[in-house]
């Protein structure tokens, strides 16, 4: 090898939802690719995990990232045909709340801007329409059609899968040391060797934190708790977000017609190492699911049967960043998705491609760029 000889075009730190994604697409746009993550494929230990995620067109968080999500969804649709099993059950979300509350008033904003088909209830008919829940009189009830839920662990694996098929060189238990950009390109350092690569993209979960500045990360329990027949995927149950003013919850049907997984979104204890997080199931996450559960899932057992433990990396204004880094343009950065970044997870992985290999991109992102609020 000569001392100029590059390893790999594009080296991809962390292979998780974001990570396995941007190999998925750097390798079908005919890049070289090699990618290193320090915990196994489809892993536990950072925010891609948990069975399912909710995925949703009509976004509260922000209208912007409504032409994203479309193209997400055609992408999702694409990863099915090569894994040639579903990923993405578009079986409905409700969202709940007071008619003014964020989730409410942002869904029904995103839907105006971008003529997305929703139906809305009063409190009454969605007591109705959706048996197993209480909705305060008060309430609006927004529903989604076209939302649904992923299987996350299905869906890193077949990102997985896919990079591979398309000759990425994708390695798994190897933690990577420092990186540096020099003349030719970056270096990498792992603890197994040495790479030298054109481009880097980052994308490091939680352990974003040592080179985005300002991120936090929260430590978000996740529960199963026995379900009522109302709430099971086959007796047409979807899934549902309400939004209190003790805080927002979500959860998805019983998907066994055993247990439905429900967790609270918003709050969490600040998690300051990631590699050392508490995992066991505190009374007092049990108790404040209890609550929620006893005011308007009362067809639900209040005794968890399984637990997961989260992490979410937040960013101030809960967007995500999606750039190129400040400091060296062959460093593309996706970090800080704040608890509702993995539904985006495949146009994510364009997006850092066409970062990566051109040096921008098309798609709708600059809101989410790294410098946005200065």
């Amino acid at each position: 090898m000569t001392k100029t000889a590059l390893d790999c075009d594009v080296f991809v730190w962390g292979l998780g939802g974001m990570g396995s994604a941007a190999a998925w697409r750097l390798a079908r746009a005919g890049a070289r690719v090699l990618g290193c993550d320090q915990f196994g494929p489809a892993h536990d230990r950072g925010s891609s995990h948990g069975q399912t995620r909710i995925i949703r067109k009509a976004y509260f968080e922000h209208p912007d990232y409504v032409p994203l999500l479309q193209e997400a969804y055609r992408l999702w649709s694409e990863l099915e045909q090569f894994a040639t099993r579903p990923l993405l059950h578009p079986v409905g979300l409700f969202i709940a709340g007071a008619p003014d509350s964020v989730a409410v008033a942002g869904t029904l904003q995103a839907a105006r801007d971008h003529g997305l088909p929703i139906e809305q209830f009063t409190a009454p008919a969605a007591r109705a329409r959706f048996p197993g829940f209480h909705f305060d009189d008060h309430f609006a009830v927004v529903w989604e059609a076209q939302a649904g839920f992923l299987d996350v662990e299905e869906c890193v694996t077949a990102q997985i899968e896919a990079a591979k098929s398309l000759g990425a060189d994708l390695r798994f238990h190897v933690p990577l040391l420092d990186w540096q950009p020099d003349e030719h390109g970056v270096t990498v350092r792992t603890a197994t060797e040495t790479i030298r690569a054109a481009k880097l993209v980052l994308c490091a979960g939680p352990w974003a934190g040592q080179f985005v500045p300002g991120l936090t990360v929260r430590r978000k329990p996740v529960f199963w708790f026995p379900a009522g027949p109302e709430y099971r995927l086959d007796r047409g149950a979807g899934t549902f977000f309400f939004d209190l003013p003790v805080g927002q919850f979500y959860g998805f049907p019983s998907l066994d017609g055993v247990s439905f997984k429900a967790a609270k979104h918003t709050g969490g204890e600040v998690v300051y190492d990631p590699a050392n997080v508490d995992r066991s199931m505190r009374p007092e996450d049990v108790a404040r699911m209890g609550e929620f559960l006893r005011q308007h899932m009362p067809a639900a057992g209040l005794a968890p049967t399984a637990h997961s433990v989260c992490l979410y990396t937040l960013t101030t204004d809960h967007h995500f960043i999606i750039d190129r880094h400040p400091d060296c343009d062959r460093v593309v950065v996706a970090a800080g998705f704040s608890g509702h970044g993995f539904k985006f997870t495949p146009v994510v992985g364009q997006a850092l491609a066409e970062l990566a290999l051109n040096g921008g991109t098309d798609l709708p992102i600059r809101f989410l760029r790294w410098d946005r609020g200065n």
